[in-house]
């Protein structure tokens, strides 16, 4: 199904820009410098920074899926493809094999491009790549071919938040719908829970930078988004994450954000090493919380 709305990263390519991009993230892999970690590492020989990928799309799974936020899952799915690897490691991941244990596999560039193809084939709305800092390069490139073979509908980035803000003014018109995650205000938290010391103020960088490019999250007639930002935040126990301060900033940005406040956490992996999140946030917390949000002037909430 042919979205109304044209994806800007068609025109990148008819212009030739989208090849430029490409080689901009090239030069920065071979030295990589691609997310705020800033490894240095050169990924196409070495798989030493921190997210312990090479230069090839590692790929845990593809699908159409249908647990996103409403106006991504629609009637036919999010075209949602899962790397491996990640540049986080949040000692409650629930997907913990896929991120931390990088359970996946290296394919071609061409078969990623024909991941997208197939997603789009079968009717999915968008494409959605989950967790894709470290993975930027690889689905530029493969979004060259992927382009040449027919693909026309918008592209989310499905992030933690732990953006490098240089690197998402590089792909500026490349993804049409960003929803970054924004985990924790507060460093030791991000730290502690994470393993990132500078979580709050890099993730507030790239929000901004990501509102910037696209706004606030429009949405069709038929109730799909086509284009903005789409955050996402999930309420820790005994307030481990600072939700108030979270909310706050975002108000700052638009009290038009959507946004998806979500109240299922639940241990995993080692969270059970930090007190705090050894149980589950209770109703009246995320009752108290959601009160704040709708004080703060947020309307636009996920179902």
């Amino acid at each position: 199904m042919k979205m109304e709305h044209t994806p800007s990263y068609i025109q990148l390519f008819k212009s030739g820009e989208l090849s430029k991009r490409l080689q901009f993230l090239e030069e920065r892999i071979t030295d990589c410098v691609l997310c705020p970690h800033k490894c240095r590492v050169d990924r196409t020989t070495s798989y030493n920074g921190f997210c312990e990928t090479g230069s090839l799309p590692l790929i845990s799974s593809f699908h159409a899926h249908f647990g996103e936020e409403a106006p991504l899952v629609g009637s036919n799915g999010s075209g949602t493809i899962f790397f491996a690897g990640c540049n986080m490691r949040c000692i409650y991941c629930q997907n913990y094999e896929i991120s931390h244990f990088r359970r996946g596999q290296e394919i071609t560039y061409n078969a990623l491009a024909d991941m997208m193809i197939r997603l789009q084939e079968h009717g999915c709305h968008n494409i959605n790549f989950v967790t894709p800092s470290h993975m930027i390069y690889q689905i530029v490139k493969a979004l060259i071919p992927a382009i040449e073979k027919g693909l026309h509908i918008p592209l989310v980035y499905n992030t933690g938040g732990y953006d490098d803000v240089t690197v998402l003014q590089a792909v500026e018109g490349v993804f049409d719908v960003y929803m970054p995650d924004f985990k924790y205000f507060d460093a030791d938290a991000g730290y502690e829970l994470s393993g990132i010391s500078d979580y709050p103020e890099t993730a507030k960088r790239a929000i901004t930078e990501m509102h910037r490019q696209v706004g606030n999250l429009k949405i069709q007639e038929n109730g799909i988004a086509y284009q903005g930002v789409l955050i996402r935040h999930l309420v820790l126990p005994q307030n481990k994450a600072q939700t108030k301060s979270v909310l706050k900033f975002i108000s700052q940005i638009s009290k038009d954000s959507y946004i998806n406040l979500m109240s299922q956490y639940h241990p995993e992996y080692h969270a059970y090493n930090c007190k705090p999140l050894q149980n589950q946030v209770s109703v009246e917390e995320f009752r108290e919380m959601y009160k704040y949000a709708k004080e703060l002037g947020f309307y636009r909430f996920a179902p």
